[in-house]
């Protein structure tokens, strides 16, 4: 697809302008819906607001007699939608990207919004964008590109991107930000040259409640957002980066963040490493650890409670997470494995 065909900043602008009015819940009985789908070690992250619109995270790994778009369709029919507004691909691995083609063959999609072109020199990087821009294009889907600093045009929710095609945002989110004591002596890791570190993360707020997902961000980045100054602020729910993997979720940024309540998206076998299930379970202020597959490298001594997990070893069972959010910061987190709801109440309020 050409650069011309791109919505540009200005374009953008005139959009949000429009949607602004509906970025917050007006109501208390209304609830922003989100459905962690397996993919089995991938990610496909579907939120639906208030107002209908929907925002879907990555579609999962293409192949597998079309299993990935299979469960998507399942969420939003859960969700009683017929089409995805948008499309977020974090960034252009077969895991993120792979469903696109089959996606595209049987759900309506309004708009993709992603970090540009591939700069990753790797064959399987390079096909899975071909293949992106192929399905894009053949099914004349408008295209956006995200850059730190823009808010999305999703009404009913507010969603920044923090990062993009390896650029961060430059400022904290929120004024008043102290500098971050999880900082000294914090462990670094060398800079990340895949599509990783390209990766278009997000921090959503609706009313009270506040959403960090940054894709496969890399340590390296997050470090970047994190010291010397937690440019992300606090946030009540933590989508685990890089599907738990060790390449990513560093213990200065995570403690700094605050989250009540992580949920990882990692397979069987795939993330869940031992070291990030424990900065998860130990960082301050969490409540749960919700996971959509017990780590095998995990074992018993560092997966969450089984009740927190999704799918337990065996076949494959497609179960999901359901987090169902209030405006108040109030959420419910449901696991369909076990038909089991787990309620956060608001955070009280400070004392005067």
């Amino acid at each position: 697809m050409r650069w011309r065909q791109w919505v540009g900043a200005f374009g953008l602008a005139l959009w949000l302008s429009a949607a602004s009015w509906a970025q917050s819940p007006k109501g208390v009985g209304e609830k922003l819906k989100i459905y962690f789908v397996d993919v089995e070690g991938g990610q496909s992250t579907l939120f639906v607001t208030p107002a209908g619109q929907s925002l879907l995270i990555d579609t999962g790994w293409s192949g597998n007699d079309g299993r990935d778009v299979e469960r998507i369709a399942a969420a939003m029919k859960d969700a009683a939608i017929k089409k995805i507004d948008y499309v977020l691909v974090t960034h252009f691995h077969e895991d993120h990207v792979g469903g696109v083609g089959q996606l595209l063959e049987r759900i309506p999609v309004g708009a993709f919004i992603d970090h540009g072109v591939n700069r990753e020199d790797d064959p399987a990087a390079e096909r899975g964008y071909a293949a992106y821009e192929k399905a894009i294009a053949a099914n004349k889907v408008k295209r956006i590109l995200a850059r730190p600093g823009d808010v999305l045009p999703i009404v009913g929710m507010k969603a920044i991107v923090v990062s993009a095609d390896g650029n961060l945002i430059p400022k904290p989110l929120e004024q008043g930000e102290a500098l971050n004591s999880f900082c000294k002596g914090a462990e670094t890791k060398p800079a990340d040259t895949t599509e990783n570190a390209r990766s278009v993360g997000i921090q959503i707020t609706f009313g009270k409640l506040k959403l960090l997902d940054l894709g496969d961000l890399t340590w390296d980045k997050e470090m970047e957002l994190a010291c010397p100054t937690n440019k992300l602020g606090r946030v009540d729910v933590y989508i685990v980066s890089h599907h738990g993997w060790d390449h990513s979720s560093s213990p200065a940024m995570v403690n700094a963040i605050g989250a009540r309540v992580a949920i990882m998206d990692n397979g069987g076998k795939k993330g869940g490493s031992t070291s990030v299930l424990d900065t998860i379970t130990h960082a301050p202020g969490l409540e749960t650890l919700w996971q959509l597959h017990l780590s095998e490298e995990g074992g018993e001594e560092h997966n969450t409670h089984e009740e927190y997990i999704a799918n337990l070893e065996g076949p494959e069972d497609g179960n999901f997470l359901e987090l169902t959010g209030a405006g108040d910061g109030s959420f419910d987190v449901l696991n369909s494995r076990t038909g089991q709801t787990k309620h956060y109440a608001a955070p009280a309020l400070p004392a005067r």
